[in-house]
């Protein structure tokens, strides 16, 4: 099977797809109006088509991964540096260089009295965390799962259609 490339309508059904899983609603969104649910299922067997979405997952996964090791250190980061920064007495910018203040939502500097930090809530941090590790263990282990509920669904309402 020769692959193509994709026109801008089948990207846009493939990033649907890549996000929700459901080629129907993915084909309908995408802005297939003539018969989505076999245009979905004709789009799925493309090589193309498949390889682009497997693209796009993969992506999102390596996104979903990047906020989670940043919520990660947002929840359980060390905040020694910036308590050293506050407890100095004598500021001075050049300071900052080489210091961890990733935990740091923002700094005020007093004339006279010293350094304010505000930190990032650490509670929201890991209320995030726990609802994006939730979602990311019950696709990883059901994706394959959807994938194919999915497609059965998609090929039952062609057949009926029939």
């Amino acid at each position: 099977m020769k692959s193509k490339k994709l026109s801008e309508k089948e990207k846009l059904f493939c990033t649907y797809y890549s996000v929700k899983q459901n080629a129907f609603e993915a084909a309908v969104k995408a802005g297939y109006k003539t018969a989505p649910e076999k245009t979905a299922v004709r789009l799925l067997r493309k090589e193309s088509v498949n390889a682009y979405i497997a693209a796009l997952t993969m992506k999102n996964k390596s996104t979903r991964s990047e906020v989670s090791a940043g919520l990660r250190r947002l929840a359980f980061g060390c905040v020694n540096d910036a308590v050293k920064l506050a407890l100095n007495e004598n500021f001075d910018p050049g300071m900052l260089e080489g210091l961890d203040l990733f935990s740091v939502s923002e700094i005020k500097v007093n004339r006279g009295k010293g350094v304010e930090i505000k930190f990032f809530d650490r509670i929201k941090a890991l209320e995030k965390l726990s609802s994006l590790i939730g979602q990311g263990d019950e696709e990883s282990e059901n994706d394959f799962f959807k994938a194919i509920e999915n497609g059965a669904s998609a090929l039952q309402r062609v057949n009926s259609d029939e």
